[in-house]
């Protein structure tokens, strides 16, 4: 690593990243290449964004393409990369509205919005959040998530805003009431650990809003656009939210976000009530075209496979290794290898052997690939795992 590189970023950049030790020359498919020559294999994906992999083919010509047309215009005007993607995941999804942002965190600021307008009508204010979640780093978001490095020293929050403990059927029943104008909740936690919704909760939180009326938010930001086996997490539990928040994998690369809403949270906001500048560029938008052309073109079915190959030689790593492995959570191409110990150090030593991934909760090993791996992918992690622990 270059320890000029490392010098200057520190006279000009905040100091708020943690970053890997390594300068990238170039990525591409599965593989991360830097300037001293490594090759590393890539099982973080850009924290759940590199769907296609890197440099994709089809996504270069896509946004090459794109740039020779025009690269920004704003959303004053009509843009067919726009709306084609928007009638895509009307298609896939079922949802009738769409709402582009360039993030999560933009997108759940932008449904929060929405909820507030919604309960504002008969006097609801609460929104609700859970132990565990991650949503963002905006105002909106950091009031209902309960990660003090997050929150500290930055308060005072959103007013009507409180965090229950995820998975309490309990306490979301004794919470929950007529006051409640949304609730927003990860099917499968990325940063609370690939902690997944028991039935039990989410069948109690669907009663709750046949009660009371309030909107269920699915974020879907780090498990939608297919990463978990479905679509969406949410579609295991037989459950439709009023509004979905996605971003990351959508994108393939490029900053992209979007709600999706019914069209009665949609009916919430008027004209000139919501805006960004960037949401919906175009470039991002024929990006997200190419990803869901793929998944559509047998990309899908590929995760699916080899999600479920992932899974089984994880499961069989975890035999090997009780007193190192605890638990193993997750779905597809999202895979949480849960430790008896630290996780950090074993991220390290697997970067040692030329393979990234990250830590998150403290103990839980994340995996978050890119939707193209192929077997000798899968068999190189779990070697290089099997190592390092």
């Amino acid at each position: 690593m270059n320890t000029d590189l490392i010098d200057r970023e520190k006279a000009v950049l905040f100091q708020t990243y943690r970053r890997l030790p390594l300068q990238i020359e170039r990525a591409e498919g599965c593989r991360v290449y830097t300037t001293d020559g490594s090759v590393y294999l890539d099982f973080l994906g850009g924290i759940a964004v590199n769907a296609l992999g890197h440099s994709h083919p089809k996504l270069v010509e896509a946004i090459v393409e794109q740039t020779k047309r025009y690269m920004h215009v704003s959303n004053f005007f009509y843009q067919e990369p726009q709306i084609r993607l928007a009638e895509q995941l009307q298609a896939v999804t079922g949802y009738p509205r769409v709402f582009f942002s360039n993030s999560g965190a933009e997108s759940t600021d932008g449904a929060l919005k929405i909820a507030r307008r919604h309960g504002s009508k008969s006097g609801r204010y609460d929104l609700i959040g859970f132990s565990g979640g991650f949503h963002g780093r905006t105002y909106g978001a950091l009031s209902i998530m309960d990660k003090p490095i997050y929150k500290d020293g930055m308060g005072p929050f959103l007013p009507h805003t409180l965090v229950l403990p995820y998975n309490d059927v309990d306490a979301l029943r004794a919470r929950v009431d007529a006051q409640t104008c949304a609730v927003m909740l990860e099917f499968i936690q990325g940063e609370g650990g690939i902690t997944s919704a028991t039935d039990e909760f989410v069948n109690a939180l669907e009663e709750l809003r046949q009660e009371f009326g309030f909107f269920i938010i699915a974020d879907e930001v780090q498990t939608g656009i297919g990463r978990t086996g479905t679509f969406f997490a949410f579609e295991r539990y037989g459950i439709k939210p009023d509004i979905v928040t996605v971003a990351k994998a959508l994108g393939g690369g490029l900053p992209l976000g979007a709600i999706l809403a019914t069209d009665e949270a949609a009916g919430m906001l008027e004209k000139g009530m919501h805006g960004t500048t960037y949401g919906g560029n175009a470039l991002a938008c024929a990006a997200g075209s190419v990803v869901l052309d793929e998944l559509s073109n047998g990309l899908q079915a590929h995760l699916n496979t080899i999600g479920a190959y992932l899974q089984q030689q994880l499961e069989a790593l975890a035999q090997r290794n009780p007193e190192h492995i605890r638990e193993l959570r997750g779905r597809g191409c999202i895979q949480g290898v849960v430790l008896t110990s630290e996780a950090a150090p074993v991220v390290e030593r697997l970067l040692q052997r030329k393979i990234i991934t990250n830590a998150t909760s403290g103990n839980v090993l994340r995996l978050l690939p890119p939707y193209i791996i192929q077997r000798a992918d899968v068999d190189e992690l779990i070697e290089g795992l099997e190592q390092s622990l």
